[in-house]
């Protein structure tokens, strides 16, 4: 008879109590440990106090083409790039004995540098080379000084998550893969905060304050992550000796790119992609092998979807000089805008952390494509007049729809990276935590070289400069295609092996 009672019927969690787990989750993770590392995310969120003062200023006062500023960020991404070395020396090379404390303290020199950079340029007391070299060279400074934090940062997030019990056990598995992605979760709803905290402030200052004193207010910024540094009791990192395979490996990759870089090498961009590309892959080679084939197997196919996803072009600077042109939008509104993005990907992490943290790479990202080519809709259908049929029929403009599409500037590279942050964090070996990040991190960026270097050809084919916005729209049109049809081919040839 005991055979043919029925087995105990799950128990049914209402929706308001799931609701309520997803809301309450990343609070009841959060541990005091994670308080040094949440700083540094959120300073570099924070660090878009100076974003719409910088873009304003680059369509004022520079010279520069979309096309030229999409070549540009591709040398913006090349720190991000060889972060493994930066990762190397945090992993193997303490400086006054310190292999955290020090590095973000570097880091936060670095920001301070390209800030200053910038105000000099924008205030005319910097004058020995053009304003357009400055500007490249203070945002180089700035991206140098974000990396080495990002590295430590990475670090110290495989780090504060015990392996063991307080009485000395071993944990679960379970228990230590969940503790890291939420640890994950955090530093990336962290980054959130920072973009939240400033985004509607970064407008009005811009609008209120000239170019330079903007760039100047900027400075707090990197004085929040060091006050992070004064929270670190105890550093935890474990030392060894360099790896000169990655150290050697990446200086000699580094000096070859600034060759290239100088020399004016035709194809010098696709070139050094080649180069960074065969390079990040050996490298990963030799730091993976000891990992379980399966295990490598995974890691390999979910990279690649995240990196088609990451790789996607877009459209570059022509359509916001094309809303200031136009549509008329200005510094306080851009201001709106951002705050609005951040707010939505604040709330979109906070509410789907269990499901970023115990979904797999293909479905997480199959949805963030589909809702983030949806949400991109909007824009397309500003620039063919759209809020001309919206304002004679709803009474609502460009401006509205503008809120609306402003969802597209939540950070969906950043949920994106979640699940294979989280397989990271989970495997990386000891004394080499921050090497691994570094990697990944490297080849993720390397997608954002790609894409930047889709956006400059596009905008080479289909010219859009100031005041020229003819091709703007086919522009548009072919970078969204682009954008929902690159990752989606991935999950269709690689989702089922993760």
């Amino acid at each position: 008879m005991s055979s043919l009672t029925p087995a105990p019927a799950p128990p049914v969690i209402s929706v308001g109590a799931a609701l309520q787990d997803n809301l309450l989750r990343p609070i009841r993770a959060f541990r005091p440990a994670y308080l040094p590392l949440v700083m540094v995310y959120f300073a570099y969120g924070a660090l878009g106090l100076v974003d719409v003062a910088r873009d304003l200023w680059v369509k004022e006062s520079l010279t520069l083409t979309p096309a030229q500023l999409a070549g540009i960020a591709v040398w913006l991404s090349l720190p991000w790039t060889v972060k493994m070395v930066f990762g190397e020396l945090v992993d193997s090379v303490p400086i006054f004995g310190s292999q955290r404390r020090s590095y973000i303290v570097i880091g936060a020199a670095c920001t301070c540098a390209g800030l200053l950079t910038l105000a000099g340029a924008a205030g005319k007391w910097l004058a020995f080379t053009s304003p357009d070299n400055l500007y490249l060279l203070g945002s180089m400074l700035m991206v140098i000084g974000t990396v080495i934090q990002d590295v430590v940062a990475d670090a110290m997030s495989t780090e504060v998550v015990p392996r063991a019990a307080d009485d000395g056990t071993p944990r679960t598995e379970d228990d230590i893969r969940t503790d890291l992605g939420m640890v994950q979760i955090l530093g990336r709803l962290s980054l959130s905060a920072g973009i939240l905290a400033v985004a509607g402030l970064s407008g009005y200052i811009a609008g209120v304050f000239d170019r330079e004193t903007v760039f100047l207010i900027g400075l707090i910024v990197p004085a929040i992550s060091i006050s992070g540094v004064l929270m670190i009791r105890v550093e935890t990192a474990e030392r060894r000796a360099l790896d000169w395979r990655i150290l050697g490996g990446g200086l000699a990759f580094g000096a070859v790119v600034s060759i290239l870089g100088f020399t004016g090498v035709p194809y010098a961009q696709e070139l050094i992609f080649i180069l960074s590309l065969s390079v990040i892959c050996t490298m990963l080679v030799f730091v993976t092998r000891e990992l379980d084939p399966a295990k490598r197997r995974a890691i390999l196919y979910a990279s690649i979807i995240i990196f088609a996803f990451r790789a996607t072009p877009s459209v570059g600077d022509g359509y916001f000089w094309w809303t200031l042109d136009v549509l008329k939008f200005d510094a306080e509104f851009y201001g709106h805008l951002r705050q609005t993005g951040a707010f939505l990907a604040l709330a979109a992490m906070w509410l789907f952390a269990r499901q970023l943290t115990n979904y797999s790479v293909p479905k997480v990202l199959f949805w963030i494509v589909v809702v983030g080519t949806i949400l991109s809709l909007p824009s397309v259908g500003l620039v063919y007049g759209l809020h001309q049929w919206t304002e004679q029929t709803f009474g609502f403009g460009a401006r509205t729809i503008a809120i609306v599409d402003a969802a597209t500037a939540s950070p969906f590279g950043q949920l994106s990276m979640i699940p294979l942050l989280t397989l990271i964090a989970y495997y990386a070996p000891a004394g080499h935590r921050a090497t691994w990040f570094a990697l990944m991190a490297s080849l993720m960026n390397l997608a954002l070289v790609a894409g930047a270097l889709q956006t400059k050809y596009l905008n080479e084919v289909f010219v859009v400069d100031r005041g020229q916005y003819g091709e703007l729209s086919t522009l548009l049109v072919i970078a969204t295609v682009l954008g929902l049809a690159m990752p989606l081919a991935a999950i269709a040839l690689f989702g089922r092996k993760v």
